[in-house]
């Protein structure tokens, strides 16, 4: 009887690896459009966003921070295959649960976008449940080192 090698890792680890990355650099770059808000880019706003915007306190930012570094660092520990990758996916998710949960807690969020305005957060939220899970996944199969 062979024996198989649980390290083996499939392709599909490597697709989900790289879209990770891709994925979590996508919200560096919304992190960083945020940072870096014009006076004439935060005008152009509608008045809702633009409130939203304005109440927003710094600590808020952090946990955006928080959310979108820690899920790039575990995307990048999926692709360097170190089990680390899990700790940093649910550093990330613990981020993004504090950003969303406090955006409409100390912000205008529900009054500018009402009910609507929570599938992305819940989209956010169920991707990095996913990718916690599948890093977790993978360190239980010995992908991880």
């Amino acid at each position: 009887m062979a024996t198989v090698d649980s390290s083996v890792r499939p392709k599909s680890f490597w697709v989900v690896a790289v879209l990770a990355l891709l994925w979590n650099l996508l919200g560096v770059a919304m992190f960083a459009m945020q940072m870096m808000m014009t006076p004439e880019a935060l005008a152009a706003m509608p008045a809702e966003q633009r409130q939203v915007y304005e109440a927003t306190p710094a600590w808020l930012n952090i946990a955006f921070a928080v959310a979108v570094f820690g899920g790039v660092l575990g995307a990048l520990g999926l692709l360097l295959k170190k089990r680390w990758a899990v700790l940093f996916f649910t550093v990330s998710l613990l981020g993004l649960l504090v950003q969303m949960i406090s955006a409409y807690l100390f912000t205008p969020a529900w009054q500018a976008f009402g009910p609507a305005g929570l599938v992305m957060p819940a989209v956010l939220i169920v991707i990095a449940l996913l990718l916690l899970g599948y890093s977790r996944k993978a360190a239980a199969r010995g992908w991880l080192g």
